[in-house]
């Protein structure tokens, strides 16, 4: 090896001792940093970005968009802000608390500050020992519900946002405008075997 190699080769050793661990701890803060980037009308901050951070893991991006792609987030806080009277608010805000509570007393930090595995454990436990939707015929429930937990109602929440999002209703699921496209004269073949109204 040259000696004009070797400089270069020292150089660039010495300096990635001293800018890698700095690079790194800045990468791995950026990772761990959680925000928002819009104003929500009910939730604090720390609410919206829990409730971001749980509807992400529940309708996480795939090759579909997200939860947070079609602004389920910011759906949900607006529900609570406009669908919710005081006493459901306090209990939203009461249940966040208490949900962050457990995450504390069971893994030893708020949802959002948990490892991913932590999380996914947490919305386990969430999962058996929230309530389920009693069954229903024609939007009637059926005999006598048992309480919903927040989370359960937390995550229908979600759904209903998700689902309901123009981007998922036209580009993902089945979309067939009603009344739908005209198209006359059409050959007996296309239109196959005969419809029932």
């Amino acid at each position: 090896m040259d000696r004009r190699k070797a400089l270069k080769f020292t150089g660039s050793m010495a300096t990635a001792a001293v800018v890698g661990p700095s690079l790194l701890s800045l990468l791995q803060s950026c990772k761990n940093e959680t925000r928002i980037d819009w104003t929500p009308q009910f939730l604090t901050l720390d609410e919206a970005v829990f409730v971001a951070k749980v509807v992400d893991m529940i309708l996480p991006r795939t090759e579909t968009p997200g939860a947070l792609d079609v602004k389920v987030d910011m759906f949900i806080d607006k529900v609570y802000a406009q669908l919710y009277n005081e006493e459901g608010q306090n209990h939203v805000r009461n249940e966040i608390a208490k949900f962050n509570t457990d995450c504390q007393s069971d893994f030893g930090a708020d949802f959002v500050n948990l490892s991913e595995s932590d999380q996914i454990k947490a919305l386990q436990k969430a999962e058996e020992t929230s309530g389920q939707f009693g069954s229903g015929v024609w939007g009637t429930t059926v005999g006598n519900p048992e309480p919903v937990g927040f989370y359960r109602s937390l995550k229908s929440t979600a759904l209903w946002g998700y689902f309901t999002s123009e981007e998922i209703g036209e580009n993902v699921l089945n979309y067939d405008p009603v009344p739908g496209a005209y198209r006359g004269c059409l050959s007996l073949d296309e239109v196959g075997n005969k419809w029932s109204l």
